[in-house]
């Protein structure tokens, strides 16, 4: 496990504009929280007016998944997306900085006792969520029912990669590298909960081609099964949302999955996503739609979705 060093090298000209970035969203995090909320949206709005590749990508997305949705309704909800993106921005900073007693007043939860009732089983839990725009907050706010450990991508950035694996591992124990599979083994086998994110198209090796709302084949990773095989521990799906009204955050926790892993990795996959989706539509213009999603075809010659 490598945990980020600060170093003298951040003072070197070429991070002053991320040091000046982060001075601003620091400055901004201590604001009234639905007054972030009202500049989030804002900042959104701007998002879908100038960065057209990623309005292009939601939009496809959008149809893609939501066939029979009319136009109209499909294009508020590309719309929201991008206020929420914005949003987003700020709560990076609410989670890296706020203190606990902000984070507490706005956490909600459900479910929790299915978290407690599997590590008390003696097993770890690998906790299955997916990128919901609130995500970063989240962990925040899930800290203070249970800290945990988190699988992710280090930020390609020094500096910022300082930054978000301390914010990140507030309040939690610690963060494994993507690369780092036997380190979540590891944490699994010491009975930790583990979050672990399998929503993204993250190509072809280890994949399936299963359902993903209307899409019939999309490419999905078999990570969620091969790690619960291998650690032989149970599997939860978190639901993270942004609720409305500036009422703060709702963490869902399904049941242990039964019957998890099945020896049919297609199977597990598509159920997988069915539980996914169900999430996403307690909220469905807080996702990531801004992701390539369906980059990866089934047939390497089909053309892109996104041309």
């Amino acid at each position: 496990m490598h945990t980020p060093e600060f170093s003298f090298k951040f003072f070197h000209p070429r991070y002053w504009i991320n040091w000046i970035g982060l001075a601003i969203l620091y400055l901004i995090s201590w604001l009234p929280y639905r007054l972030q909320l009202s500049l989030g949206k804002l900042i959104g709005r701007l998002l879908y007016t100038f960065v057209k590749s990623r309005r292009k990508i939601a939009k496809r997305n959008l149809e893609i998944c939501f066939p029979d949705m009319p136009a109209h309704e499909r294009q508020q909800l590309l719309i929201k997306n991008f206020e929420s993106t914005g949003i987003a921005l700020f709560e990076s900073s609410m989670g890296w900085w706020w203190p606990k007693w902000r984070i507490q007043r706005l956490a909600h939860y459900e479910g929790v006792e299915h978290l407690t009732e599997a590590l008390e089983s003696g097993k770890g839990v690998l906790l299955v969520t997916y990128h919901m725009m609130c995500l970063e907050i989240c962990g925040r706010v899930f800290a203070q029912k249970h800290p945990c450990v988190a699988f992710y991508r280090p930020h390609n950035n020094p500096l910022m990669e300082y930054f978000q694996y301390n914010g990140r591992a507030r309040d939690n124990k610690y963060l494994i590298g993507a690369k780092n599979v036997k380190g979540l083994l590891e944490a699994l086998a010491n009975n930790e909960a583990c979050h672990y994110l399998p929503d993204q198209d993250y190509g072809r090796r280890r994949s399936v081609f299963v359902p993903f709302f209307a899409e019939p084949q999309a490419c999905t990773t078999t990570g969620t099964t091969l790690f619960a095989k291998e650690a032989d521990c149970k599997v939860i799906v978190l639901m993270p949302e942004r609720l409305a009204n500036g009422k703060g955050y709702k963490l869902t926790l399904t049941p242990a999955l039964d019957n998890y892993p099945s020896g049919d990795d297609e199977a597990d996959a598509a159920r997988l996503n069915q539980l996914i989706e169900t999430g996403i539509m307690k909220a469905p213009e807080q996702y990531m739609w801004l992701h390539r999603r369906f980059k990866t075809r089934p047939d390497k010659k089909q053309p892109s979705v996104y041309k």
